[in-house]
């Protein structure tokens, strides 16, 4: 019995070793490319935008290396495998949301703007108020992001090294936050776009050698693998038809309802998603991005549906208490393990290495963009041309920006110790509740309204960013959420602190039409009657791209 105890002991610390050797490879990597890339970061241009000279074959990797998140491989798989049907609703809406972004905003983006969001807001309004509007909710909700994908990473990395400790748990998170500082200072745009195209070769790999393995254990039988899924779940047929976790109350189906919205929206008013735009040098080549984006996308999410149904099925014993423990995050890790042996066999701790590590690499990619676009927006629209008034040199722009990483990763790292507990999907839906009510109608109003003023963008901007982040704090995602068998708070604060009011998770349903609201509200009370001369010029740049660099 000794001898075997033993035998396990060095098994388990061997799998660490391998976990911790393949870590460390996907760091040299992305700290090579980042090094490489600096070498050709010298004007603003290259910094903010990679100096336009991405393809949009190229860009398309990038989007998707940005927008298949922590919260994608770790979130929505793990949501599928405890929630089955109602899982995969993230996957659905966050594919479908790729439509509006093609549609009405990625083309018109790229030839409207230079570097940032509010260069296309500023074009035709008050450049101050709109571009401190602007950075203000950029940097919000980046944040949210940032705080899912530091979530992420601690989970991950205490599992795969075998931590159990808060204190190492922080220290994981620490260190995730030091090194994306480290990427935006050094590398820039050129640097973050070149470690997401990477780090999405690697997540397709990945994702696509698990889902074959687990679907070659059913013969390749998708019904075989869900019926399997649904039994193993102890919820039997339930657990393959809607209306296990957004169903059992009125209050859950409208919660349903408000978050579909916020995911078909959102994307086309996520900031680090709409700065890619402006990598590539023609609206072509942009349409190019998406429809790659698309590709890529819509061909890993159908994955989740494997990778979160196999969780469900293949997974059990104390591994399947981890699951739930851990909100989920940890099903496409553990599902890795299962299926190339299971504990303490060299299959499974190969697989278990890899699949960890290319979550890492996902994370990685995904906090250096969120993390650029932040500080790109604080020295571009704040520093330069609110602060400075357009006096700042491009030398100066850059500084402020990478000075901006630094603060930004520190919130960023501040937020996520205490959100540990959280689900990285639910939070990634948070972000895409305040981009859709923030940022979405003032950037439609924008491009289409020609009555749209000043006073109508900043209403629009301020009141769909209040109002989402305002609902979000008084709702049982913060406190007054609580486990009904343990007692256990499911919220930010403890169980004993309860000042939701509240009742729905997710606020979109409220608060994006009341950005669009206040959009038309603001517009229509205020005397200003916009520029038309302006806005005939918008229309022709966006259409165009005529003049869109300067």
């Amino acid at each position: 019995m000794i001898a075997t105890d033993a035998l396990l002991a060095a098994s388990e610390e061997s799998n660490q070793a391998l976990t911790a050797s393949l870590f460390g490879l996907v760091v040299v990597l992305t700290v090579g490319i980042t090094f490489w890339a600096s070498r050709n970061t010298k004007t603003a241009a290259d910094y903010y935008a990679g100096g336009r000279s991405f393809s949009g074959v190229q860009n398309g990797f990038a989007i998707g290396g940005d927008y298949m998140s922590a919260a994608s491989f770790l979130g929505i798989s793990g949501a599928i495998a405890l929630s089955g049907y109602d899982g995969f609703l993230y996957s659905i809406g966050f594919l479908v949301a790729w439509l509006v972004a093609l549609l009405l905003i990625a083309e018109l983006l790229r030839n409207s703007g230079r570097f940032t969001m509010a260069d296309q807001l500023a074009y035709r309004m008050r450049q101050r108020p709109i571009r401190q509007a602007a950075a203000i909710s950029t940097v919000v909700v980046s944040i949210f992001y940032l705080l899912a994908q530091m979530v992420g990473a601690g989970a991950l990395v205490s599992l795969l090294l075998g931590v159990d400790s808060q204190a190492a748990k922080n220290i994981t998170i620490v260190s995730v936050g030091v090194l994306m500082i480290f990427y935006v200072v050094v590398g820039g745009m050129k640097g973050t776009t070149w470690v997401q195209i990477v780090k999405a070769v690697l997540l397709m790999f990945g994702t696509l050698l698990i889902s074959v393995l687990v679907l070659a254990k059913f013969g390749f039988n998708l019904s075989d693998l869900l019926g399997t899924a649904a039994e193993a779940s102890g919820k039997g047929q339930a657990f393959l038809e809607p209306g296990l976790k957004y169903g059992v109350s009125t209050t859950s189906k409208i919660d349903f309802l408000s978050l579909g919205i916020a995911l078909v929206l959102g994307t086309a008013g996520l900031p680090h998603i709409l700065v890619r735009f402006y990598t590539v040098p023609t609206a072509k080549q942009a349409r190019v991005s998406v429809l790659w984006a698309i590709g890529l996308i819509g061909t890993f999410y159908l994955m989740t549906l494997v990778l979160g149904f196999g969780a469900a099925a293949l997974v059990t014993g104390d591994a399947k208490d981890q699951i739930a423990a851990s909100g989920g995050n940890l099903a496409s890790p553990l599902l890795a393990e299962a299926i190339g042996g299971g504990p303490g066999s060299l299959g499974g701790a190969v697989l278990l290495a890899l699949i960890s590590a290319v979550a890492f690499a996902t994370i990685l990619a995904v906090v250096a963009g969120l993390t650029l676009t932040s500080a790109s927006s604080v020295a571009h629209d704040l520093y330069a041309n609110v602060w400075r008034k357009g006096k700042a040199t491009e030398k100066d722009e850059v500084r402020v920006a990478r000075i901006s990483a630094f603060i930004i990763g520190g919130v960023a790292i501040a937020l996520a110790i205490p959100g540990q507990s959280l689900n990285v999907a639910f939070l990634v839906a948070l972000a895409f509740a305040v981009a859709a009510s923030a940022n979405l109608p003032a950037l439609l109003y924008n491009l289409f309204w020609k009555r749209f003023n000043t006073r109508g963008a900043l209403w629009s901007i301020y009141g769909g960013l209040i109002s989402a982040v305002g609902l979000v704090f008084f709702s049982p995602v913060v406190s007054g959420k609580v486990d009904p068998d343990t007692g256990a708070s499911l919220s930010l604060f403890p169980a004993s602190v309860d000042f939701s009011w509240f009742p729905l998770e997710n606020p979109g349903i409220v608060s994006i039409p009341l950005g669009f609201f206040l959009g038309w509200l603001g517009t229509v009370t205020s005397s200003d009657k916009g520029s038309v001369e302006r806005f005939s010029e918008l229309e022709v740049r966006s259409l165009t791209g005529a003049g869109a660099e300067k």
